[in-house]
């Protein structure tokens, strides 16, 4: 076998690398989440919804999920078991979720055409450009400019 046949079969095997430093779920088996009851879980999504979603508290960059479980008179571990059980992802990740739908709108909505993407980050809740950067790649698999100049040609 040549060097060159080598080194092509090493580069093969080697994982390839992901954009923004994404990393796979990993299911994980966490014993609290079932100690809540039903009936208190589900009170807890709808007030998350209307506290996140209806008074848009995502757009606050320093809206923390301590904050959050103290508006909701619970702790932070029921907080995170209602939304890792009824959402299927962490805080972070639901409150970029509403962030980058509002993105998405903002990016192709003409009026805010002369704003740059990092303006429109801040607008949604974002603390810098690299998280929102790679919060809309995780959310959309491209990146804010791409997602703007493919949706402005329509």
């Amino acid at each position: 076998m040549s060097d060159a046949e080598k080194q092509v079969e090493v580069q093969e095997e080697a994982p390839k690398k992901r954009p923004y430093n994404l990393r796979e779920k990993k299911d994980k088996k966490v014993a609290y989440r079932s100690l809540i009851r039903a009936e208190l879980a589900d009170e807890l999504y709808d007030k998350i919804l209307n506290i996140i979603v209806v008074q848009k508290k995502y757009k606050d960059p320093n809206y923390s999920a301590k904050d959050l479980a103290r508006e909701l008179k619970t702790n932070t571990r029921y907080l995170s078991a209602v939304v890792n059980s009824r959402f299927g992802k962490n805080y972070s990740c639901l409150l970029n979720e509403y962030r980058i739908k509002d993105a998405k709108h903002l990016l192709v909505d003409k009026r805010y055409a002369d704003k740059n993407v990092e303006e429109i980050s801040s607008m949604v809740g974002f603390a810098n450009r690299q998280s929102f950067y790679a919060a809309f790649y995780k959310n959309v698999g491209e990146t804010p400019n791409g997602f703007r100049k493919r949706n402005m040609e329509k």
